[in-house]
Order: structure tokens, then sequence, then C-alpha cells
């Protein structure tokens, strides 16, 4: 035997069918698109809790809302936490007048009440109204308590009480400054 006739000569490549070629490759496009369009629909059909504003925030222990005139500002949330006579009220740090962000007046480490810096509005620890141009008191969000933990569900605002009605401190902040 010859090495000649050990060696079989493979036949030449055929060409690729350029109508076959486009063919498959629309198949497998139109299959990505169904699957992008599926997986999208799935995201959009199953949203992701949310974090912060807009959700549920822990506030923390209930420990840590047991003196007196307690305040805490939460940023992811947007609010403070205030404690009065015992009761927990969660406030939203926009004024209800034109939506500044209210603040904190702290006179030697104890919450006075708030004020808002661009107005004036004045309002005492529990968020009423008591000075200012603003319609009512500070908004707030509903509180739970949940494994010894304050929850804050900042996904509804319940609005603030009328102005007249009091309930906690009578006295506006002082050392906020006064006037706009």
């Amino acid at each position: 035997m010859n090495d000649d006739e050990k060696t079989t000569e493979a036949p030449p490549p055929q060409p690729v069918d350029r109508r076959e070629f486009l063919s498959t490759t629309w198949k497998v496009l139109g299959v990505a698109l169904i699957v992008e369009a599926g997986w999208t629909s799935y995201d959009i059909l199953n949203p992701k809790p949310a974090v912060g504003f807009g959700g549920t925030v822990d506030a923390g222990p209930v420990e840590d809302f047991l003196t007196e005139g307690t305040v805490k500002y939460f940023l992811d949330g947007r609010f403070y936490v205030t404690q009065f006579q015992g009761g927990l009220r969660a406030l939203f740090q926009k004024c209800p007048h034109l939506g500044c962000k209210v603040g904190d007046c702290n006179t030697a480490g104890e919450s006075a009440g708030f004020r808002c810096p661009c107005h004036g509005s004045q309002y005492n620890v529990i968020g009423e109204y008591l000075s200012g141009p603003a319609p009512r008191g500070m908004d707030r969000f509903p509180i739970s308590i949940e494994n010894g933990h304050v929850m804050v569900d900042t996904s509804s605002v319940v609005e603030g009480p009328a102005r007249g009605v009091l309930t906690g401190p009578t006295e506006p902040p002082t050392s906020c400054g006064s006037g706009a």
C-alpha cells in the first residue's frame, strides 16, 4: 500500500448559505429578546422592598427612647422620633408650609422643639404648630413596635395636627433663634 492510497482527501468546506445564516441569526436574536422581555417584566412586577424613605425603617430599640424629651433624627428615613410623656411620634422632617427641612432645637442635650429655617414656623417637641406661616403641625409617620424595636413606616404620611391643637408643651423653642 502506498502512502497515497492511505490518505484520503477531505472534501472542500462548503460555503455558508447566506439565507440559512440570516435565518438562524434572526431566530437566536428573537429568543434572546423574549428572554430579556421576560426578565425585565419579572423585575418590574416583583419590586424589592424599599429601604429607608418610602419603606419601613428600624429606628432602634425601644430602650433608646425612654428618656423624657428624647429626639433622634434618622437621615435614611427623613424623620425625627420624639418621646413625650411616654408616647413616641415619628415626625416628617419636611415643613408643611413650603417643604424646607425643619431643624431640631436642642438646649443642653434636650429638645425644645423644632423650627423651620426658611420662614420661621415653630413646633413643639411633638410637632404641634406653635407659630409661623405653616398651615398645621408637622406631618407624621405610623410607628409600630416589633421585637422590641421601633419601626417607622415612611410609605404613608399622616397629616399633622391642625393649628390650635396642643397636647404638648406650649412654649416655643428658644434655642434656635427667632425669626426667619
